[in-house]
């Protein structure tokens, strides 16, 4: 158990709680859907190569990746200049394309995007 901490309630916080006025209720709130989401991650995601995942860390190291650039991997892979041994950009963007959003979100989460 962590201690009382302070949280920043950026948008999509500020979103998930905004009908809830009591602490303890904001928080089972958030630790419910972190919870969810932490056991979502866990079950999705897709087998990529070396190659695929250091490509997908490429496109993605700006830093932050918003949902809608999520959606946006495949174009982004077969637009970057990245090239390395093994990798086949068009293969990895038809995968990328073929799968769900949530597989998408836990690849770029692994990635530590």
């Amino acid at each position: 158990m962590i201690p009382n901490t302070r949280v920043h309630f950026g948008p999509p916080l500020a979103l998930l709680t905004a009908e809830l006025t009591n602490t303890l209720a904001i928080s089972g709130k958030i630790n419910r859907t972190a919870e969810r989401y932490l056991e979502i991650m866990r079950h999705r995601g897709l087998n990529l190569s070396q190659a695929e995942r250091d490509c997908i860390a490429h496109v993605c190291d700006f830093g932050f990746v918003a949902p809608e650039e999520i959606h946006e991997l495949p174009f982004e892979v077969r637009l970057t200049e990245f090239e390395c041994e093994g990798l086949n950009k068009e293969a990895l963007a038809q995968r990328l394309e073929a799968a769900s959003f949530e597989d998408l979100v836990a690849v770029v989460e692994a990635l530590g995007f």
